[in-house]
């Protein structure tokens, strides 16, 4: 709405945080209003960047796909994103072998005469 009033366009590409010229504001400038903001409700130990691991964490625990997850944080490669977070991953891996099991036993319950072909494909 802003970009409307002021008269600047917004892309894809554009900054998140501007000035109402449209120029981006300097990255401390937004770090410390932030720091500003969570001092003034009485929390003293957070900071802006943690906002990024808190959104990368809570991707990955909704089972976001870590490569949707690198994508959204910019990382070049993937092996980033999960040297990164690999610690909130060890549900993913719980979900995974509780997945292959189900198929397992899908595979061993099914009925004398069931055409394995068509199961593979």
């Amino acid at each position: 709405m802003d970009a409307i009033f002021y008269g600047y366009k917004v892309t894809e590409n554009s900054p998140v945080f501007i000035r109402t010229t449209g120029e981006p504001l300097l990255p401390d400038s937004t770090t410390h209003a932030f720091k500003k903001l969570v001092m003034s409700i009485g929390i003293d130990d957070v900071w802006f960047h943690d906002l990024r691991h808190t959104h990368a964490t809570v991707m990955l625990i909704q089972g976001v796909h870590p490569k949707v997850v690198q994508e959204r944080l910019g990382h070049a490669k993937i092996s980033t994103t999960l040297d990164l977070y690999s610690h909130v991953m060890p549900s993913m891996q719980k979900d995974a072998v509780e997945r292959f099991e189900t198929a397992l036993d899908l595979l061993v319950e099914q009925p004398e005469g069931t055409d394995d072909e068509a199961m593979a494909g």
